[in-house]
């Protein structure tokens, strides 16, 4: 089982791993107590335990087929865990005597229950998963499937949110899908996340095909989307955007420096700070580092 991570707070020098106002006692966004997963005869997580604090930005990584992506679905409840269970902030319901959102277990949830928990979730796709259609039919599906929000009220929404990942409305709001460059369809799919103003947000390789440029042009998205505050945040207390990223992209460990967890084994093998994973002499690790380094003396 993965170590709890030691206190964080501002001052530790993370990055934007860690956001302003945060404390070294900040509740947990979710928790994933010693999960197991196998498909068939094939064990993927063996005893997986982690804890991410809200407004923390994880990064989660490791060798192709170590089952990063698979923990993400498990946290998004789409499918079960074979043993343990994982915990989630409860943000839509009321706030216990702490003042904030209580944890519920998503296995005791049904589908209804799972669509409220996720009402506060947006997932952005490797592959981006744009719908047929323009860019504001991609815009408008999830307010107006999970919130019933008419095409007005989502107008005004997917305008901003348009222009939060630095793209142009007039330009874009009405091209068809297959006009987008990899780069564009990229900033739509964080677009579409947005319009839903989520308390966390998950990201499965979102670097994945694109060139260093756009690369980086994400790296910064990713950066400032994670900065910005849902606007529950003004009514709830403890409400704090959460971001993990499911990646390969070494430059975005460097730029964005999050805490890192890497899976090897089907088990947690490291989880820590960027500085430490960065300096960490484990065999598995040191491949990663000298990707970073190789990235850093090319100026990347």
């Amino acid at each position: 089982m993965g170590r709890a991570p030691p206190p964080r707070t501002q001052e530790s020098g993370f990055g934007p791993g860690y956001l302003p106002g945060m404390t070294a006692l900040a509740p947990p966004e979710i928790v994933v107590e010693d999960v197991h997963k196998s498909f068939g005869d094939k064990p993927v997580l063996n005893g997986i335990g982690l804890e991410v604090a809200r407004g923390e930005m994880v990064a989660i990584v490791g060798g192709s087929g170590c089952g990063k992506t698979v923990l993400l679905k498990l946290i998004m409840a789409h499918y079960p865990p074979n043993s343990g269970r994982i915990l989630v902030a409860d943000h839509d319901s009321d706030p216990g005597p702490d003042g904030v959102a209580p944890m519920v277990d998503m296995g005791t949830l049904d589908e209804r229950g799972l669509d409220r928990i996720r009402t506060h979730w947006a997932v952005v796709f490797q592959r981006n998963a744009l719908v047929t259609g323009d860019v504001f039919q991609n815009l408008a599906i999830l307010p107006r499937e999970v919130k019933g929000m008419s095409s007005d009220d989502i107008l005004p929404l997917a305008t901003q949110a348009l222009r939060d990942v630095g793209l142009d409305p007039d330009a874009v709001m009405h091209r068809d899908r297959e006009e987008l460059s990899g780069g564009m369809a990229k900033r739509v799919a964080v677009a579409r996340a947005l319009v839903m103003d989520p308390v966390v947000v998950m990201y499965d390789e979102p670097t994945a095909g694109l060139d260093p440029e756009m690369s980086s042009q994400i790296h910064a998205l990713i950066g400032a989307t994670h900065a910005a505050q849902p606007a529950l945040a003004a009514s709830r207390a403890g409400v704090v955007r959460t971001s993990i990223i499911v990646t390969h992209d070494t430059e975005l460990l460097r730029r964005l420096r999050p805490r890192v967890v890497m899976l090897h084994g089907g088990r947690v093998l490291f989880d820590g700070s960027f500085d430490e994973f960065a300096a960490s002499e484990d065999p598995h690790i040191r491949p990663y580092r000298a990707q970073m380094g190789t990235l850093h003396d090319n100026g990347g």
